[in-house]
């Protein structure tokens, strides 16, 4: 299983694929439980469109984002809170299934990097779910 983590806020979407395209990576598993962006190119369906135009595949686990009392944590810099928001989301039955859909989709041995856009810890947060164990994603560089 390889896992890579990915965050757009700093990048333009060339930028972004390029550094998948880079790391091998196949398919690219979307953690937002909102999938919108301000960024060009960014939101669920311009993202899914660019990423199919390089080959790279998809999927949107909703549940696996952050909630929006943890959002609103995060934008007030209420990171304990955002931490334990968070953790509670990951407990709940739907986000235990997308943890599972996530760990399928990394065990066919192509290279799946985790996109989101709040912070890191959401992205490795989310692995460490998937995958039952302590993980340290590689982080791919945008």
């Amino acid at each position: 299983m390889r896992i890579f983590t990915i965050g757009y806020e700093a990048t333009t979407m060339a930028e972004f694929l390029s550094a998948l395209q880079q790391a091998g990576i196949e398919r690219v598993i979307d953690v937002r439980a909102v999938p919108n962006s301000r960024r060009p190119g960014f939101s669920k369906n311009p993202l899914k469109n660019a990423l199919a135009e390089v080959g790279i595949d998809y999927v949107h686990l909703k549940a696996l984002g952050t909630p929006a009392d943890g959002r609103a944590a995060a934008r007030a810099g209420r990171h304990a809170d955002l931490e334990r928001i968070y953790a509670g989301q990951l407990d709940l039955p739907e986000a235990i299934v997308q943890s599972e859909q996530m760990r399928e989709l990394a065990d066919d041995n192509a290279p799946v990097s985790v996109a989101g856009s709040l912070t890191d810890c959401r992205r490795r947060c989310a692995c460490i779910a998937a995958t039952s164990q302590s993980v340290n994603p590689g982080v791919i560089a945008s």
